[in-house]
């Protein structure tokens, strides 16, 4: 230890006039200057500002994107076979994510083009980049949302009436489209619900006739419910279903 001692000294004096230059000479923190361009942030604000967008990233995920749809679906097929835990929550999300990737991706490629590759080029600020991405994502929220739902949270918020789907506020918007992916989910997921729930019927009346009536239906109707699903290719049924729904609002 003692002889690392002189080379610590040497180094703390070599660096304290640096550490005195940043400290005198060092960029503000926060700065916002008016450009031709529009605003332009200070580096420190624009990391601030991705954290908090990192951080708000699963909010908008599940409440801007396809994913909710898509999720509530996959569960509810999940119950109608029967299989509590199989698929895992994990493979279902993952299965729902790269779903949406590939739902919203003509919409990610217009913010790419219109928000990100001009604010990367500098050829716009940040809050009109942002703007800019956030008119694909309205566009796909309005296409996918029922007027009913919409003019509710509209009356509810005390908007009214608006001139067009670009005056209406994100505020009112994304519980509207939120409502909507609800109901159109459950209504997917009944109609998958009801063949599988055919075959239980059948199997509950056969064992009640035979007077097994200690032997759970359940036991007895799950390899058929599996064996339906798989000879039907329920899979890709499912997933040509659910990417086919986002086709027309």
């Amino acid at each position: 230890m003692r002889r690392w001692l002189p080379l610590l000294a040497a180094l703390v004096v070599a660096l304290a006039p640096l550490a005195v230059a940043a400290q005198t000479d060092g960029v503000p923190a926060v700065t916002i200057e008016q450009t031709e361009k529009g605003e332009s942030w200070s580096v420190s604000l624009q990391i601030l500002a991705l954290m908090t967008v990192l951080t708000l990233l699963p909010a908008i995920l599940l409440m801007m994107t396809a994913f909710t749809r898509i999720i509530v679906v996959l569960a509810i097929l999940r119950q109608a076979i029967g299989t509590t835990s199989t698929p895992s929550n994990q493979v279902l999300v993952g299965l729902a994510l790269f779903l949406t990737l590939f739902v919203m991706q003509p919409v990610f490629n217009e913010m790419n083009q219109q928000a990100l590759q001009p604010y990367l080029a500098e050829e716009v600020g940040a809050v009109t980049a942002l703007e800019r991405a956030v008119e694909p994502l309205r566009g796909f929220m309005m296409e996918q949302t029922r007027e009913a739902d919409l003019g509710m949270f509209l009356e509810l918020s005390g908007t009214g009436r608006v001139e067009g789907p670009e005056a209406v506020p994100l505020t009112v918007l994304v519980p509207a489209f939120v409502t909507s992916e609800l109901k159109t989910a459950f209504q997917i997921g009944f109609i998958l619900f009801l063949p599988f729930l055919v075959i239980d019927l059948v199997v509950a009346s056969t064992l009640m006739s035979m007077g097994m009536l200690m032997l759970s239906p359940m036991i007895i109707s799950l390899p058929f419910k599996i064996m339906l699903f798989v000879l039907v290719d329920g899979w890709s049924m499912v997933m040509g279903t659910l990417a086919g729904s986002f086709g027309s609002g």
